[in-house]
């Protein structure tokens, strides 16, 4: 039976995030052939409209307000509430991120429905459509099944295959007017402190520093290599501890869940915290000197040695091969 599916589309610097194309390829899935409308909050953002439709949107709904321009729950609750109100769908869609993990359990409880979080898979079985999520930081997987009427659910970055752009795709642009007010939150301004690369959540490829880099000066190794790999840079708690790298980069059970087709973790042992956020990489490569580390139990490549000479060895052999070119 087809449904009505709708996409909360999220964008940073001007651009739309993956997980948002992942999402509609996810939609649509659940859709089984009914109409899947991606939504767009913010203060300018009608100019992504076109983005989403050549990703799979059928339609897309805009709201646009002063007060939108940077992420708050209360503005964004607003305004998707008055698309849900408005559209009555059978299910809405987000990206298990910052602000999919914030809003998601907001609107849940504002339309009295339940709330599958960090899926990685949907499909059909049967007349049921199966959610697939980790649990018990990603020992084992549960398959879940919706009853309530209205589906929500986040789809985590890196695990639904979007559909190819395509341009010549088409669909209605519909702006709403929402007027959002009573906020209990203002941003006026928003200071990045970490430095502008890749998406570590949405990251194909991460390099991870671990205590093992020893000091500040011991991650340029690491932003070397992924700078020729076009990688992004990650850290485990110990690291972020140590003050050796921003807590912004910290990966595991209290930082970022992350699932790139490669992780390549260096000087980090293996904590079971840490194994939480990365384990359900597509390919682990571990550089640890210690050849009893945890880390090598999940590896899929091991590499027994000291980072500060494997590291630039290895960078060396990629530039020499083009990888990134």
């Amino acid at each position: 039976m087809s449904k009505k599916v709708v996409v909360l589309g999220e964008s940073r610097d001007g651009k739309l995030r993956n997980v948002t194309f992942e999402a509609i390829a996810a939609a649509h899935k659940v859709a089984d052939g009914g109409e899947v409308i991606g939504v767009l909050i913010g203060d300018d953002v009608k100019s992504l409209a076109d983005e989403l439709l050549y990703y799979g949107a059928d339609h897309v709904m805009i709201v646009e307000h002063p007060h939108l321009s940077y992420y708050t729950s209360d503005g964004f609750a607003q305004a998707l509430q008055a698309i849900l109100d408005q559209v009555d769908p059978d299910a809405v869609l987000f990206g298990h991120t910052s602000i999919g993990k914030d809003l998601s359990p907001k609107i849940a409880a504002r339309l009295q429905t339940g709330l599958i979080s960090d899926a990685i898979d949907v499909s059909v079985i049967g007349e049921h459509l199966v959610f697939t999520r980790p649990i018990y930081s990603g020992k084992a997987f549960e398959k879940v099944i919706s009853t309530d009427r209205l589906l929500l659910a986040t789809i985590r970055p890196n695990n639904v295959a979007p559909f190819e752009r395509d341009a010549s795709r088409g669909g209605e642009v519909t702006p709403v007017s929402v007027d959002i007010q009573n906020l209990r939150t203002i941003v006026k301004e928003v200071i990045k402190k970490t430095s502008e690369g890749v998406d570590l959540s949405e990251a194909k490829v991460i390099v991870a520093g671990g205590r093992g880099v020893k000091s500040k000066e011991g991650f340029e190794p690491l932003n070397e290599l992924a700078e020729t790999l076009g990688a992004a840079v990650g850290a485990s708690r110990g690291a972020c501890d140590a003050d050796y790298c921003d807590y912004a980069l910290q990966i595991g059970q209290t930082g970022k869940v992350v699932t790139p087709d490669l992780y390549i973790a260096c000087g980090i042992s293996g904590a079971i915290q840490h194994l939480a956020g990365m384990s359900n990489s597509k390919v682990i490569v571990a550089i640890n000197k210690d050849p009893e580390a945890e880390i090598f139990k999940i590896a899929d490549y091991g590499i027994v040695g000291d980072l500060f000479e494997v590291v630039p060895l290895l960078n060396e052999e990629l530039k020499k091969m083009n990888i990134h070119s």
